[in-house]
């Protein structure tokens, strides 16, 4: 059973979300809040397995609220899923860096939010390559020409390789294909990746890689370095 904590400040949105994941039966909503102040708290209470946070909320916002969840290590197996009105919204860039594992747009199709929900909750993250690429080009300022950013010295080359691999999209399986390695090989590079980074999840390894220059958007410096050539694009509803 997956256990599922909503937090909007309008009734009706809370009332029809509720109504529609309760109707699942590996779903159940285990608490709603108005405002982001009470989801933390409702968070600490019940340590759900998934929060559904809108962005703008009185007081304290969706990503106030997503900061400082992912920064309670006792709630770090609660994923955080950023709700919106608009996909490339200025805000949910920063609420992908203070720790969600991707956002959905409010005007959801029923069936893609419940997949989104089983998709966040076995810990891959909620993020459409093609939307993802834009919005990054949009709110941060990527270096140009930076082959080997000091930030991932950290890492292996295969490891800044699977990397880049990531952040275009690509699942543990697809890494496995494209690089020739076994899967459980590709998902323990993605974890020393993320150990090593100390991102909390995928969704935090995508924006490491375009923050530092590892990846590129193609629309401005041509296809992503360490990516084949328009794999961004192949599957623009796809989750990381």
């Amino acid at each position: 059973m997956i256990r599922l904590l909503l937090a909007d400040d309008q009734p009706l949105i809370r009332a029809a979300f509720t109504a529609l994941l309760d109707s699942e039966p590996d779903l159940t909503v285990v608490a709603a809040a108005r405002d982001g102040a009470e989801a933390v708290d409702l968070a600490r209470a019940h340590r759900p397995d998934v929060a559904l946070l809108d962005i703008r909320m009185p007081g304290l916002d969706g990503i106030a609220a997503t900061r400082r969840i992912a920064d309670d290590p006792d709630l770090a197996a609660v994923h955080l899923v950023i709700l919106t009105n608009h996909a490339l919204d200025e805000y949910v860039f920063s609420a992908l860096r203070a720790g969600a594992a991707g956002f959905l747009v409010k005007d959801v199709e029923p069936g893609e939010l419940l997949h989104a929900v089983r998709v966040v909750a076995r810990g891959d993250a909620l993020l459409a390559p093609a939307v993802t690429r834009r919005l990054i080009e949009q709110f941060v300022a990527t270096p140009p020409g930076r082959t080997r950013p000091p930030e991932l010295d950290v890492l292996t080359d295969r490891e800044r390789e699977v990397l880049a691999l990531v952040a275009a999209g690509m699942s543990n399986d697809e890494i496995a294909r494209h690089l020739t390695i076994s899967h459980l090989t590709a998902k323990t590079h993605v974890s020393r990746a993320m150990t090593k980074l100390h991102a909390r999840d995928r969704a935090q390894l995508v924006v490491l890689a375009y923050e530092t220059g590892l990846v590129v958007p193609r629309s401005r410096h041509g296809s992503p370095r360490g990516h084949r050539t328009g794999a961004v694009d192949d599957h623009p509803d796809r989750t990381a």
